[in-house]
């Protein structure tokens, strides 16, 4: 079936992001958010989001117009939905708020819509309605969505592989990019090797081995250039398997144990070092207005990408 019509529920920063994605790949989109003061906020977020691709250089002044003429927003879920072909759920990671968001979307959703979850690490198919698990899949984006292609896509036990199958045609259309797993993996890929580092990043910091600065310049300068061009797997090609072989044998990497405390992290949130956000978090930011940071921010994501698709091109 051609999916034409996509409802986004959860208009917060993932929602009104993927909002955007469907539009503009051509979808026409209703978003909703059961907090009005969010959804509210969403028309100006997508403006400044398409402000900032068409100042790349990656969306004209007409395609921009034309993805915001696709976006429509409704007051209630069941308006939302009641003639999607597909149905993104992307609220938070709370299994009783998702379980009853799935079953609003079991009452008004046509039989045939697809309904993909945006979960990072959640298995949503034991809340889904056993109705709709033919038609329901992973379907998980980084943000921000409109600049990271990366997409998993999972199925659940019983989601019949035509669904998948037309995820992938969808998201490959847009020029994104899936990955497709044949079953759902906790944590995908990306987000698996990001916990990895997140706990060994949290671990050098904690036994005062590095600060976040010297964890910053040994990514930035050391691990992010190779990464970009070989990935991880190349490069251990480009490395010698014999060589990974040895350092793997020579046992003097014990990755951290997780305890499910992080005292690192503990210490920064009690004073208020939330993150960007709050103005601080490992580093300063300062009276910088958030959309500011994120701006620079998405600007330089946007010229990466467009020097990472010129190396590929030379690949080709």
């Amino acid at each position: 079936m051609a999916i034409e019509r996509v409802a986004v529920l959860g208009a917060g920063t993932m929602g009104h992001a993927l909002a955007l994605v469907h539009a503009l790949g051509g979808c026409h989109v209703t978003l909703y958010d059961h907090a009005p003061e969010i959804l509210a906020r969403a028309p100006s977020l997508i403006q400044t989001a398409l402000a900032t691709l068409q100042e790349a250089g990656t969306e004209s002044a007409v395609s921009a117009k034309a993805a915001v003429e696709r976006i429509a927003y409704a007051d209630t879920l069941a308006a939302a939905v009641e003639a999607a072909d597909l149905v993104v759920e992307a609220v938070i990671e709370d299994p009783e708020i998702k379980r009853a968001v799935f079953a609003q979307v079991d009452a008004h959703a046509p039989a045939a819509a697809i309904l993909a979850s945006n979960t990072s690490y959640l298995d949503v198919f034991p809340l889904i309605p056993n109705a709709r698990q033919s038609r329901a899949a992973v379907a998980h984006w980084y943000t921000p969505p409109y600049i990271v292609d990366l997409v998993d896509l999972a199925p659940g036990p019983d989601t019949d592989h035509q669904v998948i199958t037309e995820l992938r045609a969808l998201y490959e259309g847009f020029g994104k990019v899936p990955v497709v797993f044949d079953t759902l993996v906790p944590g995908y890929v990306a987000n698996r090797l990001q916990a990895a580092l997140n706990l060994e990043c949290l671990r050098m910091i904690e036994d005062g081995w590095a600060t976040p600065e010297t964890i910053d310049l040994s990514i930035q300068h050391g691990l992010v250039h190779r990464l970009a061009v070989l990935g991880h797997m190349r490069k251990m090609d480009f490395t010698g398997l014999e060589m990974v072989r040895n350092g793997i044998a020579g046992r003097s990497y014990q990755p951290p144990e997780n305890t499910g405390e992080t005292p690192v992290l503990d210490r920064l949130i009690a004073a208020g070092r939330s993150g960007v956000r709050a103005g601080a978090g490992f580093f300063d930011y300062g009276d910088a207005p958030v959309e500011t940071l994120f701006h620079a921010r998405d600007l330089k994501l946007l010229r990466l990408k467009a020097l990472f698709a010129d190396l590929k091109e030379e690949d080709r």
